[in-house]
């Protein structure tokens, strides 16, 4: 689990993971598209995530394709989120809510 978090801590990972999570099986040409960081840097970041079980490949002809594998994520959640009563955290995100939506 600590490989997840240390993947996760990155912006620049999460965003990479965010971009599978819209459209998944993406090459990294797809990946990078539309970033301010290098090719090299994103195959970094992609070998970390895949290090941590975040990000799996699957080769299709010369095409290495990206897809985002939830399942850490999910035990994260489950591990620590539920631990702290999800029920009331979501209680408090909910009145957070009304609150910032009334002081608008």
């Amino acid at each position: 689990m600590d490989a997840v978090f240390k993947a996760l801590a990155d912006p620049s990972r999460r965003s990479l993971l965010d971009r599978l999570h819209a459209s998944n099986g993406q090459t990294l040409g797809e990946l990078c598209d539309g970033l301010a960081i290098t090719r090299q840097a994103v195959t970094k970041h992609l070998g970390i995530l895949e290090a941590a079980n975040l990000v799996s490949t699957i080769r299709h002809g010369r095409e290495k394709l990206h897809y985002l594998n939830p399942v850490p994520i999910h035990q994260i959640g489950e591990r620590w989120i539920k631990k702290f009563e999800r029920g009331k955290l979501g209680a408090l995100s909910e009145l957070k809510r009304q609150l910032e939506q009334r002081d608008e």
